[in-house]
């Protein structure tokens, strides 16, 4: 066992830093037998571990292999099943049971003693030994450091490991000395027991010469006791001169502890006085406020430029004492709530004086900007706000101290503001419209008959005036569209170029001063009262009717303000307030547009669409471009409707019953209306509404000439097709529509296709008897005749062919064709210049026809010598002639 115990040592515990303290062979209870080793180790390095660890021989060769290792931490109890009777069985509680079967009980119990020991030494922790004997559990004893040599302390290999196992490694000086003395034995490995006697007698012979050294140094023992008396009686000495010192030093104690606590209490006295002092200066440096402060707050100029800079450094000043962070305790001093109570009296003083300044400038305002009303009126132009707010922004650092520190008399000055500006905007926007209006309609000259002072009543009148003339100029359009189409009420399309150029021009003027003047008062107001755009703030309004000047249910103190979401809603629900009345105007001048004329929608959905892009970048949630939307609504609608109407009025059409159809009135005005939408919408941002609107009208437009081509009594309706088809595909042709790409093409093949009909129909009138003649030639053949036997056919024969050809000489079919000329010209209209061109294809079909008949001839009637009586050239000589004549 001990050879395989250096041998575990040397191979596994060495390289790992380990020291193998005890070995039991064991093997697993109630198996095979397959032998093991469990190892008790520590390394050699602090701090120390202990383990426990299956060591195993390997299969594949006679070395050993480390198989796996538990710390003694791990363990917690040691079943060793009977502490009385022999038995090589144990228990180890790990995390889990481990039962072995030692190889002997004396090596079961070394290797639970050496448990035990260790346990003790290393990890005093509770671990249960169970059916142990207790001659195994003995104390180890104990070693401190002191008294293991300095050599020893750094190994574990010292103090208590030579007591836990029998075995002990020799080092390297042991050994070197067992080699000398074997040397000088040669045969002490031969014969050992001789060997062991010689070192026996070797021992007792060095016993003797001890106890004689020891014998002979008594002498010197005596006299080293007799100087350990004299010492002792000089410590006794010099413990007598130590105590009288001390009662000497006493008294000189006392007096230093007297001292020190005098010490003590000057410094802490000092101390304190320091604080205070800091005390002091911080209450005196941070609530005190400077005379001229004060002064400006209590009777500071509000007027001038300087008085509002000094209240304004004063208020800050005011509001920095107000806002000043207390020490614990100051607020119970007298002086700090006296200077606390004179700044809430300035601040209550001096707000009062700044709400009530703020609002004589408020009202102030409004008859300023009164006097200014005459003047802007006569032009478009609204007044411009600019001084005013440019006035107002030097409070604007007031304002944020009053919506700090007093919010109730912000919230009113707030409410002040709103009522005043939205009275004076009210007037100004409404003169404003007027204007816009009357040089809409052109019934007056600018300002002379206008006459505006401020009189609504004049306005009120003016507008009824102008609604008049709207009704009369769209009722008298109306009867001319009417007389001339017969259709109802059709578009506006009598308005010349020029009266639509202006209402585009006054259109735009219209929201080009409206949009600055919004976005000015929205920055002005933004700035004025402080108010942010993504910053959630107390608000005073939730609900639209608080601003619109209702009652609200809600009571609350001045200085408790309720919340809103955001200071954005509130510059909006403001605006909404001051500037009310833009949206009903907006919707009166579109509306007025409308009746003047239906096509001034395509121009408001353009302006209007471009304003409330341009609005929407800047501020997609402000006022300017919530409003426009609206109104863009409404206008879209209008542009709906105008498409509606157009479609309606198509479909209502009547056409005379004694004259000739032509061009159709609507499709006269599709074009009107491509060609002014085309100009309008050119790169315009609603592009797709407009094409919306094409396809629908597009569609109407193909349906009704249809339903009029069908009802035409007059005129043909091949004709009615034909040319107003071709009008309808020259338009898309001209205007390169590309939404309109298939029903340019479809126009066309409905062009060709009644063109090719009506040429058709018309080219079997001049040579009806020779049309029936071979028609029924045709129907033989189909019958299954032989085209060679055509000719016996009583009533197809030579004779009746030569009869046929000699009632169409060429005298014949020129006054045929010329008689066809004539009708064409009478089916077809002036306006669309359709008459060369029906007639070239009406040549083209004749020749056509005419070598028709001649194969029919050479087929049929093959070695006849029947001929036509007039040629080709013939042909084209009459159809020149004709339209020469013409």
């Amino acid at each position: 066992m001990t050879a395989i115990k250096h041998a575990l040592q040397r191979d596994i515990f060495t390289p790992n830093d380990e020291r193998l303290l005890s070995i039991v062979n064991v093997c697993k209870a109630g198996k095979k037998k397959k032998n093991c080793f469990l190892c008790a180790t520590v390394t050699t390095e602090r701090p120390v571990q202990v383990k426990v660890v299956k060591v195993k021989k390997s299969d594949k060769g006679d070395f050993y292999k480390r198989q796996i290792a538990w710390t003694l931490r791990d363990l917690a109890v040691v079943d060793a099943k009977d502490a009385i009777k022999e038995n090589p069985e144990f228990d180890l509680h790990f995390e889990k049971i481990y039962k072995w079967v030692a190889s002997s009980t004396a090596e079961k119990n070394a290797f639970i003693s050496c448990i035990w020991k260790l346990n003790q030494r290393y990890l005093r922790k509770k671990i249960d030994f169970v059916n142990v004997s207790s001659q195994l559990l003995e104390e180890l004893p104990k070693v401190t450091e002191e008294s293991v040599p300095s050599g020893e302390n750094q190994s574990v290999t010292g103090g208590d490991e030579e007591a836990v196992d029998e075995y002990q490694e020799l080092n390297a000086r042991e050994e070197q000395d067992i080699e000398i003395m074997m040397e000088g034995c040669e045969y002490a490995i031969s014969n050992a027991e001789a060997f062991a006697e010689r070192l026996s007698r070797e021992l007792q012979v060095l016993d003797g010469a001890n106890i004689q050294s020891i014998m002979a140094s008594e002498k010197q023992v005596n006299i080293l006791m007799k100087l350990l008396d004299e010492a002792l009686k000089e410590v006794d000495q010099i413990e007598l001169k130590l105590s009288s010192y001390e009662e000497m030093l006493q008294s000189v104690k006392e007096q230093m502890d007297q001292i020190s606590e005098s010490n003590h209490l000057i410094h802490l006295s000092n101390t304190n006085n320091v604080k205070l002092l800091s005390e002091i200066e911080f209450l005196v440096n941070h609530l005190d406020l400077a005379k001229g402060h004060i002064k400006a707050l209590q009777e500071g100029d509000l007027a001038s430029s300087r008085g509002i800079e000094a209240c304004t450094n004063a208020a800050d000043a005011l509001l920095q004492c107000m806002n000043v962070a207390l020490r614990p305790g100051h607020d119970m001093l007298l002086a700090v709530k006296q200077q606390q109570q004179r700044f809430s009296d300035l601040r209550e003083h001096f707000a009062r004086r700044l709400a009530s300044h703020l609002n004589n400038v408020f009202v102030q305002q409004g008859h300023d900007q009164s006097s200014t009303l005459a003047q802007h009126s006569v032009e478009l132009t609204l007044p411009n706000h600019h001084p005013f707010h440019r006035d107002l922004l030097r409070y604007a650092k007031l304002m944020e101290w009053l919506k700090s520190t007093d919010y109730g008399k912000y919230e009113g000055l707030t409410k002040n503001y709103m009522d005043y500006l939205s009275r004076l905007y009210e007037r100004e926007i409404k003169d404003f419209f007027e204007v816009a209006k009357i040089k809409m309609t052109g019934t007056t000259k600018e300002s002379k008959k206008f006459g505006l002072h401020g009189s609504s009543g004049k306005l009120t009148g003016s507008t009824s005036s102008l609604n008049k003339l709207s009704v009369q100029s769209s009722g008298n359009r109306r009867s001319q569209s009417s007389s001339l189409l017969d259709m109802g009420n059709m578009s506006a399309s009598d308005l010349d170029v020029a009266d639509r150029t202006k209402f585009d021009k006054i259109f735009e003027q219209v929201l080009s001063e409206l949009e600055p003047l919004c976005l000015a008062e929205q920055d002005f107001i933004s700035k004025f009262f402080k108010l942010q755009q993504h910053q959630s703030i107390p608000g005073t309004m939730t609900e639209a009717e608080d601003l619109d000047g209702g009652t609200s249910s809600r009571q609350h103190n001045s200085g408790t303000p309720l919340p809103v979401s955001s200071e954005k809603d509130m510059i909006r629900q403001m605006m909404i307030k001051i500037f009310r009345c833009i949206e009903p105007e907006l919707n009166n001048l579109i509306a007025l547009g409308d009746k003047i004329d239906s096509f001034n929608s395509l121009y408001m959905l353009v302006k209007m669409s471009h304003h409330v892009w341009t609005a929407q970048n800047v501020d997609p949630a402000s006022f300017l471009s919530t409003t426009l939307g609206n109104v863009l609504v409404t206008v879209k609608r209008n542009f709906d409707k105008c498409i509606s109407n157009q479609i309606r009025q198509m479909e209502e059409v009547k056409i005379s019953k004694k004259s000739k159809v032509g061009i159709l009135p609507f499709v006269a005005e599709f074009e009107e209306f491509a060609g002014l939408a085309e100009s309008i919408f050119k790169n315009a941002e609603r592009r797709g509404d407009l094409d919306k609107a094409y396809t629908k009208l597009i569609r109407g437009v193909f349906v009704n000439v249809e339903k009029v081509a069908n009802e035409s009594q007059k005129t043909p309706r091949d004709v009615v097709m034909m040319e107003n088809f071709h009008h309808i595909f020259a338009t898309l042709s001209r205007l390169k529509i590309s939404c309109l790409e298939a029903e340019k093409k479809e126009a066309k093949q409905k062009y060709t296709d009644h063109l090719q009909s009506y040429v058709i129909y018309s080219l079997g009138q001049p040579l009806e008897k020779l049309n029936h003649f071979f028609e029924g030639v045709e129907a033989r053949v189909a019958q299954g005749i032989r085209e060679e036997e055509v000719s016996y056919q009583l009533a197809f024969n030579k004779q009746e062919l030569r009869k046929v050809i000699k009632e169409y000489p060429g005298k014949e079919v020129k006054k045929g064709l010329d008689n066809l000329y004539k009708k064409v010209d009478k089916h077809l209209c002036e306006e669309e210049n359709l008459l060369q061109v029906v007639w070239h294809s009406m040549q083209d079909e004749f020749i056509r026809q005419y070598k028709h008949f001649e194969g029919l001839i050479a087929r049929c009637y093959p070695g006849s010598g029947v001929t036509m009586e007039f040629t080709i050239q013939d042909i084209l000589d009459y159809c020149s002639s004709i339209a020469q004549s013409h």
